[in-house]
């Protein structure tokens, strides 16, 4: 069977006109001889409507209802899809996740997916049938609902078309595939045919809210090759692969950025072994995620400067953490929250040199300057004034020659 996994996002599935478009998308691919296996995220907006409900209930809604509320937005878009399929007259089923079922592990609201049970989709698939599947969503071992992270549909998708060997996952959304950055920050911005797995996941991870990351590495780890388009517009998309698929002569394939950062620095920290751990253990206990991070030893290597990064969302909790951190004592706490960080990708940088010298001298030329470096084999990020990012972007797109 030629099964092929079709992925609408939230914006796709938005109103009932757009529901019907991409009914007709899902028909054409039928036409050609393809199974087609639908995966649908909920329709724009509902996810939030149904959180802000639940905070309005209680500030203390438990996650394994959080998980069961969040999850009927789904169910509505696919409901209504295979509708409208019935009604164009093709035979298809709305699934939820425990009909299937899929079965996950881990937390509530950022649960994984382990396996997938594939005899009802495939028999209704031989009976010429459209499953359409929710995604962000299964079970868990004791039968309650689960639900993958926001985004999670991604993961849905990837997780479907691993276990039903599809022989493509196309991820159809608002944008008309990856682009070297973000076309409404920076005009010049183009759209990239073939990326890898590895550069659009630290392109994901570093801001690009095209995917979410993890599904990003299921793909990877299991090979499937994405395809991302719009359902808007009938052009080609960008291909997601491995590295030895793509031709192209760039160094640099990308520039991500963020705009919710924030920088805290720990001045005249007592430097002896552990003291970063000392740090760094009660910021994990309460899941703030630390990125960038830069350690200045003194002269007399009896103190040190540390200095990190964070969500800016998560910096009055951090605050709060290290002054009652009775590990650890320094001389002053300062923290800043106009700070953005940017960030250049291309697998081609690994047997590239000089790269990181035309970042620099690039920022330089516009007297932007360098707060935070931090660096990968594929990945160089820098932590700039939050003024000068559209400045930066600019001066990098047009460095590494990204609108050619």
């Amino acid at each position: 069977m030629k099964i092929l996994v079709l992925k609408f996002g939230g914006s796709s599935v938005g109103t009932i006109e757009r529901i019907k478009k991409i009914a007709s998308i899902i028909i054409s691919y039928k036409k050609k001889g393809f199974k087609p296996i639908i995966v649908s995220s909920a329709m724009s907006g509902t996810t939030n409507d149904l959180i802000k409900k639940s905070k309005a209930i209680s500030h203390n809604f438990s996650a394994s209802e959080h998980d069961v509320l969040v999850s009927a937005g789904e169910q509505v878009a696919c409901s209504l899809i295979a509708g409208r399929l019935n009604h164009l007259g093709h035979k298809s089923q709305s699934w939820m996740g425990w009909q299937i079922p899929i079965l996950t592990e881990g937390v509530h609201s950022s649960s994984r997916i382990v396996n997938i049970h594939k005899k009802k989709i495939l028999n209704y698939i031989r009976s010429d049938g459209i499953p359409v599947i929710a995604g962000f969503q299964g079970i868990n071992s004791v039968n309650r609902i689960t639900t993958l992270g926001r985004g999670g549909s991604d993961a849905s998708a990837i997780m479907c078309a691993r276990f039903f060997k599809a022989q493509r996952c196309i991820i159809y959304t608002d944008v008309e595939g990856v682009y070297t950055t973000d076309p409404n920050t920076l005009k010049k911005a183009k759209k990239i045919k073939v990326i890898s797995y590895e550069e659009m996941l630290e392109m994901a991870s570093l801001g690009a809210k095209v995917m979410q990351p993890a599904s990003i590495q299921d793909a990877r780890l299991n090979r499937i090759d994405i395809e991302v388009k719009s359902s808007f517009v009938k052009k080609e998309g960008t291909k997601i692969t491995k590295k030895k698929n793509i031709l192209s002569n760039k160094i640099i394939r990308g520039i991500s950025f963020t705009k919710n950062d924030a920088k805290v620095s720990l001045i005249g920290v007592k430097d002896k072994p552990g003291i970063a751990a000392s740090i760094f253990e009660p910021l994990s206990n309460n899941s703030i995620n630390v990125d960038m991070v830069v350690q200045n030893i003194s002269a007399n290597g009896k103190e040190t400067d540390l200095t990190f990064t964070i969500k800016s969302e998560d910096l009055m909790k951090t605050k709060r953490l290290i002054k009652k951190n009775s590990k650890i004592s320094f001389r002053s706490l300062l923290v800043d929250k106009n700070v953005s960080k940017v960030s250049i990708i291309g697998v081609g940088m690994i047997a590239t040199p000089g790269v990181t010298y035309r970042m620099f001298k690039a920022l330089a030329k516009k007297n932007i300057n360098i707060l935070v470096i931090s660096t990968s084999e594929i990945k160089i990020s820098v932590l700039v004034n939050k003024k000068n990012i559209n400045k930066a972007l600019l001066a990098l797109h047009t460095e590494f020659k990204l609108d050619k």
